[in-house]
């Protein structure tokens, strides 16, 4: 439990220091952004009902930035994120950013989910495969092909993934995007390709680093003392070697995750996603604060989350880790 309290402090430490950057950082931004909403020919009064909708002015006065970040965060904790200064839900109206941000959450997420998939059930059993391998010549294959998906851009794997199962194959219709709530089985079609681009540099990625730290372990004391005392090969390589060779390769797929869940920007952008890395470079080049400020949030607490997550692994995988 102390272990666990520790995390936990750190992890809101964290956040709340990382929303006072980013709310701050963004208040000295130049920009007049009441007056991009209302227009050039708005009257005052306009101008002074949307700086009060938007949080700047109340009663006419405006408010300090210790004040509005006080009642911003005050918002968040209640599930509140205000709204955004660029979409709308009439003419009269901004769209609160908890519903912009949860139309596009699910997409990533289900982006970040089949990625995953696709990462564990390759890369580890091709590790592992790799591993053991005594043949010199599909060791140089294997390394061959590894090398080169991890040296292959996402944007241009998407583009000939695009081009080979979209244009030629005509697996899918490129850019014929299905929203989830449309059709949930088209919707999870449309995004495995998408997916396979995530997934494809990470599986080599990991197939490598499993297998070195495989290679390393097998040179350990340990395996030879297993060896002597008659456990068989099988038993020694997934019971001992392979369970000692996760631990970095958690740290890893930890990371992968972390990136994948914080949004696909590049892939995003290739396949047409209306995920939540294409909502944030929007909203970075169109100056909505609010969206940017709840997504830094949201892509701080995951990449935290996930390292918390890892921690725990750790020390299910390998009990002899201590708390401190």
């Amino acid at each position: 439990m102390r272990y666990l309290g520790k995390k936990l402090f750190t992890l809101i430490i964290t956040l709340f220091l990382v929303s006072v950057a980013a709310f701050l950082a963004f208040q000295i931004v130049p920009g007049d952004v009441v007056g991009s909403i209302v227009g050039e020919d708005a009257s005052p009064e306009r101008e002074q009902q949307v700086a009060e909708e938007l949080g700047f002015m109340e009663n006419g006065k405006k408010l300090s930035p210790a004040v509005r970040y006080t009642r911003w965060m005050k918002g968040v904790l209640q599930g509140d994120f205000g709204v955004s200064y660029r979409y709308s839900k009439s003419m009269n109206e901004q769209m609160p950013v908890k519903e912009l941000i949860g139309d596009k959450l699910p997409v990533t997420l289900w982006l970040a989910v089949i990625s995953m998939v696709f990462i564990i059930l390759v890369s580890i059993p091709l590790g592992v495969v790799w591993a053991r391998c005594n043949n010199k010549y599909l060791d140089a294959v294997l390394g061959v092909i590894t090398q080169t998906a991890m040296a292959v851009p996402s944007f241009f794997l998407g583009i000939i993934l695009t081009f080979v199962f979209g244009i030629l194959l005509k697996a899918f219709v490129p850019g014929g995007y299905v929203s989830y709530k449309e059709n949930f089985g088209g919707f999870i079609g449309y995004l495995v390709f998408p997916a396979l681009a995530v997934a494809i540099p990470k599986i080599a990625m990991t197939a490598r680093f499993l297998r070195n730290s495989m290679l390393t372990e097998m040179k350990s004391d340990y395996v030879r003392t297993a060896y002597s005392k008659g456990c068989s090969k099988r038993r020694v390589m997934y019971g001992h070697v392979l369970r000692n060779a996760m631990m970095p390769v958690v740290t890893f797929l930890g990371m992968i995750i972390a990136e994948i869940v914080a949004g696909s920007i590049v892939i995003e952008q290739v396949f047409g996603l209306p995920g939540v890395g294409r909502l944030l470079i929007s909203s970075i080049n169109t100056r909505d604060f609010p969206v940017v400020e709840i997504l830094i949030l949201y892509i701080t607490f995951v990449v935290i989350f996930v390292y918390f997550l890892v921690d725990i692994l750790y020390r299910i995988i390998d009990p002899r880790i201590s708390e401190k």
